[in-house]
C-alpha cells in the first residue's frame, strides 16, 4: 500500500524543564561514560508514566532519580539511589515498576523512596542491561533487557514475567531491544529496535511463546526509536532518539502524524496524560525537556483490572 498523503505535522509545546537545581553537570556518571562518551550530562531524563492524580513521574538515568512533577509542573525528588533507572510504570496500588539498567527490575515507594527488587537476576545469571516495560491487563510484565548490543551483537532480550513469578524468554536475538507496547487485543507486542532503527511485530501465541515476528516499520537516523505508545484506535506512536520526532503509524506501517520537537533531537519517550488522555508528554533528554502536545485521539487507558493487589514483596 503506497501513502496517499504526507502525514500531518504537529509541533510539541514546552511543559516543564529540569530546574537548574536537580542538574548535575561535572558530575561522573558511569552510563554517561559509557553512552555519552566526551559528553558532561547534567541528567538524562526518560520513563515518564502518570499516577491516578495526573502526577508525572520520570527517571533520570544517567544519575539514579526518580522525579514527579506535579500538573502545575513543580519538580520533586522521590527517589535517589546506586541505580540506572530506565523505563517506568505505576502500579494501581501506588508503588513505581522501573526497569533498571543495574538493578534489573525494581519497586519504588513514591512516598518513602523505599527501593525494592523485584527480579535482579534470571537463574542466576546478570541482565545485560534492563531497557523498558509494559504490564498487561493480567499484571504480566513484558520488558526488554537491551545492554549495549546492537547489530553487531543481536543478542538482547524480550523477557516476560508472570504475577506467579515464572519468567518466559520470548526473544533473544534482538538487536537493542527498548520500548514496548502490547496492541489493543493484546495480542501483538511491538518492540523497538533502537540500532536496527526498525520496529518489529510479534504475534503472541496461544501456548505462551511468539510466531511469525517481522518489521513493523523501518526508520533512519544516527540512533533509533525508542519509547513507544498506543492510542485508542491501536495506532503506534514511536519516540525517536535522534531524529526528535514522534512518529504516529496506522495499524497497516503507515506513518499518518508526526510530532515535532520544539526543544532538542533526543526524544526518549513518551506518555499519554492530561483530561480524557489527550496529551502526548514526551522526554527530550539532551536539555531535560518535557513537551507536550495536544492530539485528536487519546491514549488508551493504563490496563489494570487483573493486576495483583501488590507487587512490593521481593524475589
Amino acid at each position: 500500500m503506497y501513502l496517499d498523503k504526507q502525514p500531518t505535522v504537529i509541533d510539541a509545546g514546552v511543559f516543564t524543564t529540569m530546574p537548574d537545581k536537580f542538574r548535575k553537570a561535572g558530575t561522573d556518571s558511569q552510563w554517561a561514560a559509557a553512552n555519552k562518551p566526551g559528553h558532561d550530562v547534567d541528567s538524562f531524563i526518560e520513563g515518564p508514566a502518570f499516577d491516578s492524580s495526573g502526577n508525572l513521574y520520570l527517571v533520570d538515568l544517567a544519575h539514579g532519580r526518580i522525579f514527579r512533577i506535579t500538573p502545575g509542573g513543580d519538580w520533586s525528588t522521590v527517589a535517589d539511589y546506586d541505580g540506572e533507572p530506565n523505563g517506568l510504570r505505576v502500579h494501581p496500588d501506588g508503588h513505581l515498576v522501573v526497569a533498571d539498567y543495574r538493578r534489573g527490575l525494581v519497586t519504588v515507594d513514591p512516598e518513602s523512596g523505599r527501593i525494592g527488587s523485584l527480579l535482579a537476576r534470571r537463574n542466576a545469571e546478570s541482565f545485560k542491561g534492563l531497557n523498558d516495560l509494559t504490564i498487561a491487563s493480567n499484571g504480566d510484565i513484558y520488558f526488554t533487557d537491551q545492554g549495549q548490543t546492537g547489530l553487531h551483537d543481536p543478542t538482547g532480550r524480550v523477557y516476560r514475567l508472570r504475577p506467579n513469578g515464572q519468567l518466559d524468554t520470548l526473544m533473544s536475538n534482538l538487536p537493542s531491544p527498548n520500548g514496548l507496547v502490547l496492541d489493543l487485543k493484546e495480542r501483538v507486542l511491538y518492540v523497538a529496535m533502537t540500532r536496527d532503527n526498525s520496529v518489529w511485530r510479534a504475534p503472541l501465541t496461544a501456548d505462551g511463546g511468539v510466531s511469525k515476528v517481522g518489521r513493523f516499520c523501518t526508520m533512519f537516523g544516527t540512533s533509533g526509536p525508542d519509547g513507544l505508545a498506543l492510542d485508542e484506535a491501536g495506532r503506534i506512536l514511536v519516540a525517536h532518539a535522534s531524529l526528535g520526532q514522534v512518529f504516529i503509524f496506522a495499524s497497516d506501517g503507515q506513518c499518518v502524524e508526526r510530532i515535532r520537537s520544539t526543544a532538542g533531537p533526543t526524544c526518549t519517550n513518551i506518555a499519554f496524560g492530561g483530561d480524557h488522555r489527550s496529551d502526548l508528554y514526551i522526554t527530550e533528554s539532551s536539555t531535560g525537556t518535557v513537551l507536550r502536545a495536544h492530539l485528536d485521539l487519546p491514549g488508551v487507558a493504563v490496563p489494570r483490572a487483573g493486576w495483583p493487589d501488590s507487587i512490593t514483596t521481593e524475589r
